[in-house]
């Protein structure tokens, strides 16, 4: 199963978690060969994103986001060796309420078309920072 946009139940979840706590969204996505539009339009997975970061990021950076870590996946060391990344980083935001804002917004609503054609699949995964030592556990 490909997940690239949100289920219902998830978001709804998301909703239910306090909106006033900064949130780190720990991103993981695999991109599209062939990057196909809804009018037929077609270009590289990778240009497809790239245009959904040139006409997203404006909006991410309005309403506070930033990029906190980025990382280049290599090899899947545990987990199920078929799944394999191509980017990885982690968003920023100063509020749960953020994200939602920036998500419902007309313009990025519009830009939420190149990541659709781009993404083969993706995990998205809301945490929340913990207090205390730099220990496992």
């Amino acid at each position: 199963m490909k997940h690239v946009d949100p289920e219902r139940e998830a978001f709804d979840a998301f909703k239910a978690l306090p909106r006033d706590v900064p949130v780190n969204m720990l991103n993981l996505i695999k991109l599209k060969e062939i990057a196909k539009y809804e009018d037929g339009t077609e270009c590289s997975g990778v240009e497809a994103y790239a245009a959904y970061g040139r006409d997203s990021g404006p909006i991410f950076r309005r309403v506070g986001g930033t990029i906190i870590w980025r990382g280049e996946p290599k090899v899947m060391l545990i987990g199920p060796s078929n799944e394999a990344w191509d980017i990885a980083f982690v968003a920023r935001y100063p509020t749960a309420s953020a994200f939602l804002e920036m998500v419902t917004d007309p313009d990025y609503r519009i830009a939420v078309k190149h990541r659709q054609a781009a993404v083969a699949d993706s995990r998205l995964l809301r945490t929340h920072e913990v207090e205390g030592e730099d220990v496992f556990g």
